[in-house]
């Protein structure tokens, strides 16, 4: 298949509903005007809880981590070092040449939604709170519908550097975020996955606070050969189905041999997996293709910017230079995806649905502002005003002329 046919098979993936939007708007609204009252409300008819008081004290973190097995103490700790290492190689650096400099800064208090209800995530935490940290964020705030005394997700909470916990989800939470409640002051951006309707009120609320992205459902792009090993890339297929019903996996190849080899794999060891209904579901997204040349591919891959991209190639690494557009590349057998969700370093929160084309995964520095500092000498003044001068009265700014002219004029 060459990539123009590919193009227009491609679609987006949008489940948004004027339903549900209204029902966010709804809930926003709700929450701006009646506060915590509403955030009860909202928490009582969702998740079937009764919160007096929203915040999690530390002391209940801290158990959740002592509470644990040393091997999994020493997971969340392998994983938070090998992040805030990562992090801390590239984050921007203050610049300064002579009359001009570039200064960073880190935002004053964020708040990351992190999924919770029946599943825990403490991936989700280390992989948004240590950049946060690692930036220098004073207050990084977690919102999480989480209920259960204690759990690793409020054990990953406790070492990830947050500052304040509270047992608060959905578009209700966004909504407490971005505009503050009696109990949960205001941030400055919501960072974090969620579903459709935390997705919409990130999306609303966008303008009032600042937000990492609109994140849909999760997506790979294999590109395999017959060099690659199959049971591997099967496994590689359904670790991104297991995520929800809507993930999709798009396997290109250059011969429907290695094409059919795959798929022997997964029919013959897709009876063996834990969440067989789920994956079953969403290999119903999948896309087979028979790729004719290297173009065609490229073409491909940075047409659909997909979350991941996984090159298991004897060429691979003359590919991967070539990807302009992902959220993350992957190369090489001992490379998976499933590395990149835990402990590789680099975040797992990345855009989807071909959003990789205009934004980036999260990191450090989506923590930190920035401004430039001017301060002329005399001598470059005078070098430069007349250009300006002339524009301004081109402009017809008259009193931007006179504000550069005065101080040419003495």
């Amino acid at each position: 298949m060459n990539a123009e046919t590919f193009k227009k098979k491609f679609v987006t993936f949008d489940d948004t509903d004027k339903e549900s939007l209204e029902n966010v708007l709804s809930i926003i609204e709700d929450v701006k005007k009646n506060s915590d009252s509403a955030l009860k409300k909202y928490t009582e008819q969702f998740d079937g809880q009764t919160v007096e008081d929203f915040r999690v004290p530390e002391e209940k973190l801290k158990r959740s981590f002592e509470n644990l097995s040393d091997e999994e103490k020493n997971a969340l700790i392998l994983i938070k070092d090998r992040i805030a290492d990562y992090q801390q190689s590239i984050k921007y650096k203050d610049y300064q040449d002579g009359e001009f400099s570039y200064v960073y800064h880190p935002l004053e208090r964020i708040g990351i939604y992190i999924p919770g209800g029946t599943a825990l995530y403490p991936s989700s935490v280390l992989m948004s709170a240590v950049p946060a940290a690692v930036a220098g964020v004073k207050d990084i705030v977690a919102v999480t519908p989480t209920f259960t005394d204690e759990n690793i997700t409020l054990a990953a909470l406790y070492i990830a550097g947050v500052t304040e916990v509270y047992t608060a989800g959905g578009a209700q939470a966004v909504a407490a975020l971005a505009y503050g409640t009696e109990s949960i002051k205001k941030v400055d951006k919501i960072t974090g996955p969620g579903n459709k309707y935390v997705a919409l009120a990130k999306k609303q609320v966008f303008g009032d606070v600042g937000i990492d992205m609109i994140a849909g459902p999760s997506e790979i792009l294999l590109y395999v050969d017959d060099t690659a090993d199959y049971t591997a890339i099967a496994y590689d297929v359904f670790a991104q189905a297991e995520h929800d019903v809507n993930a999709r996996t798009f396997l290109l190849a250059e011969s429907s041999n290695v094409i059919e080899a795959v798929q022997s794999e997964i029919d013959r060891l897709i009876g063996e997996q834990q969440r067989t209904d789920v994956i079953r579901e969403s290999l119903n997204n999948n896309h087979y293709q028979i790729i004719d040349s290297r173009e065609n591919l490229l073409e491909i891959i940075n047409y659909i910017a997909p979350e991941h991209v996984s090159i298991q190639h004897r060429e691979e690494q003359v590919i991967s230079k070539n990807i302009r557009y992902a959220g993350a590349v992957f190369i090489g057998k001992y490379s998976p995806e499933a590395i990149g969700d835990y402990v590789a370093g680099p975040s797992h929160v990345l855009p989807t649905n071909q959003t990789g084309r205009f934004s980036h995964g999260l990191n450090v520095n989506d923590f930190l502002t920035s401004h430039a500092v001017i301060q002329l000498k005399e001598g470059t003044y005078n070098s430069i005003a007349d250009a300006a001068k002339t524009i301004a009265k081109k402009e017809g700014l008259y009193a931007h002329y006179e504000s550069l002219n005065i101080r040419t004029e003495r």
